[in-house]
């Protein structure tokens, strides 16, 4: 299987240290004291993909802690700073998608949206307005829109986290359904400090590339 150039929109799940936008947070690295300990860029999910489909990261657009929408941890305002939607906007407004071919976009996120008990508000696919967007149903779907208007080239993937809000869940696999997009339900991940360990990033590359089949 050739995924091509790939992307990844993620949270700490999908961040190594070297291998995303200086300045975002880190959790991954070569070097942590604490578990989980992923020591090797190559034993990541997206590692062991890009290995087992000898695909091209363009860029790992990862950031720890962060969420899709635009409400983070503690109520904070995220709409210009961390969220999915805002880095999203930032690279697009910036010209980043007509200076690089993204054939495979992948999406982790939600874990943080569902930990946070940011608002979830209610699941719509029209009329979304930027107060929405504070709120976690509605801005998953918008994003998942956006996506598919913006980029209808791209083969897009949302992977959803287990042990998350099931209204999470369901809100990402009905925006999935709703535009057309590969849906990734993981469950059965291993994991210490609810975080994939070197077994629990095996069990997610495995479980997305069987969901690419």
């Amino acid at each position: 299987m050739k995924l091509g150039n790939i992307m990844i929109f993620g949270d700490s799940y999908s961040t190594y240290e070297g291998y995303i936008p200086e300045g975002f947070a880190v959790y991954y690295s070569g070097h942590r004291e604490l578990p989980p300990d992923v020591f090797d860029v190559k034993r990541t999910w997206w590692g062991r993909i890009l290995d087992a489909t000898d695909s091209t990261l363009v860029q790992n657009n990862s950031w720890s802690g962060s969420t899709l929408g635009n409400t983070g941890y503690n109520n904070t305002d995220c709409s210009n700073s961390s969220s999915f939607i805002y880095r999203f906007e930032k690279l697009w407004s910036e010209g980043f998608f007509e200076k690089n071919k993204i054939d495979t976009l992948f999406v982790f996120g939600g874990t943080n949206d569902s930990w946070s008990e940011a608002p979830l508000g209610e699941l719509k696919f029209d009329n979304i307005k930027k107060e929405d967007l504070f709120c976690v149903l509605p801005a998953i779907s918008y994003f998942a829109g956006t996506l598919k208007e913006k980029l209808p080239d791209t083969k897009i993937v949302f992977i959803a986290n287990c042990e998350i809000k099931d209204e999470v869940i369901d809100a990402i696999r009905k925006s999935c359904e709703h535009y057309g997009l590969t849906f990734v339900g993981l469950s059965g991940i291993d994991k210490e400090n609810r975080h994939p360990t070197e077994l629990g990033m095996e069990q997610i590359a495995s479980q997305v590339l069987e969901g690419l089949m």
